[in-house]
């Protein structure tokens, strides 16, 4: 993009060589065995790459939503269950950590995320609650100078490998009576109870956390008592436009492999390419991929120039999954049979992106955000 500084895009060109060398080698093997690629993700922390956003004191590089975004896009190019867990651990934990921790919690626990040496995580959803997360019950009580948690979290991207969990918690019987806690890894009562298979993201690992009297101290406590929905609003912003930025990779990687594959697969004596139809589906594939790149990168200079807007953040992550879904369905029709199978990367592709459709807020819970935005005061009427 033409407003990219030096900076992003040297990012950007790491980025992209680190996930041709250390990603995409590995992504179907990870994928078909539903593992993680630990090794990939601590080479990561040595790239200066898991605290992208993060406040630089503690060895974070500082930068923004374009940035970010950009590590997103090349990454998920190469392996999308990678580059999710690179966000869950990034986006989710280090970056909330850093804007909202204290200086004694920010000292302790980013500069070891930061490096790779921990892997982090953030416990949000519930098995009940999901889109409303709100209504969550993972109840925190007092005792001393301690808490003690009990509760379930579901759908915790990178449950299994987790040091650290940013833990949202209930406090008290109001809707916004939502805490903060910063849990590590071996506290007595803290379990990985369940580990989730799902359909795609394979390669990132999901799981069930339980909290059976749990006790935390009072000191990793993030913020007051009840300042967890603001943290929540304020982190949900740069996730739904990071995410998307996987979204933007799946969709040129489908464009990319259905070139490549018009070009050498022949039907009735000639190359695909040759085939109008088959033009057709390249043009729009490259339309389409172009203008999600445009309205994305418009949003994460907007962001970080100070315009920040909940109604674009929204409008982003529910275009993007949904166009690269459609792409990557597409891509699928273009290869046939062999688009069906596992001889080509676009099925998981497509299975790796309908989860964008659903994490980081549903299509239809952006719908819900956007119009209530826009129509608010005729709503009020």
């Amino acid at each position: 993009m033409w407003f990219f500084t030096p900076e992003e895009k040297e990012i950007q060109k790491v980025c992209r060589d680190f996930a041709r060398n250390e990603l995409a080698p590995f992504a179907e093997k990870h994928d078909n065995e539903e593992t993680f690629n630990l090794k990939a993700f601590k080479h990561m922390g040595d790239l200066g790459l898991l605290g992208i956003t993060a406040d630089p004191e503690y060895g974070g590089a500082g930068m923004g939503a374009t940035a970010a975004t950009i590590v997103m896009e090349e990454f998920g190019k190469a392996c999308a269950g990678s580059t999710l867990s690179y966000l869950a651990h990034t986006i989710l934990c280090v970056n909330n950590l850093s804007n909202n921790g204290s200086a004694e919690q920010k000292a302790k626990y980013l500069p070891k995320l930061i490096s790779g040496e921990h892997v982090g995580c953030m416990g949000m959803s519930e098995p009940e609650y999901g889109s409303d997360a709100v209504g969550m019950q993972t109840k925190a009580v007092k005792t001393g100078d301690f808490y003690e948690i009990t509760g379930n979290k579901m759908w915790i991207t990178n449950a299994q490998y987790a040091d650290i969990v940013y833990l949202y918690t209930r406090t008290g019987p109001g809707k916004k009576d939502l805490t903060t806690f910063i849990v590590e890894k071996g506290t007595p009562g803290f379990t990985v109870s369940k580990e989730i298979h799902k359909m795609g993201m394979r390669s990132s690992p999901t799981g069930e956390l339980s909290f059976q009297k749990c006790k935390v101290p009072a000191a990793n406590r993030v913020g007051n008592e009840g300042d967890s929905t603001i943290h929540m609003m304020k982190n949900l912003e740069i996730e739904r436009i990071t995410i998307s930025g996987i979204s933007l990779g799946i969709a040129q990687a489908c464009l990319d492999q259905c070139i490549k594959y018009a070009g050498e697969r022949k039907q009735f004596g000639k190359n695909l390419a040759h085939y109008q139809l088959i033009q057709k589906m390249i043009a729009e594939m490259y339309s389409e991929t172009e203008a999600m790149r445009r309205m994305l990168y418009t949003v994460c200079y907007e962001y970080d120039h100070g315009n920040k807007s909940n109604t674009l953040a929204s409008a982003v992550k529910l275009q993007l999954p949904k166009m690269a879904t459609k792409i990557a369905l597409d891509a699928i029709q273009l290869h046939g049979g062999y688009g069906y199978s596992r001889e080509f990367p676009v099925e998981r592709m497509m299975r790796d992106n309908k989860l964008n459709e659903i994490g980081a807020g549903t299509n239809e819970v952006m719908i819900m955000i956007i119009a209530k935005n826009l129509l608010s005061e005729a709503l009020r009427g």
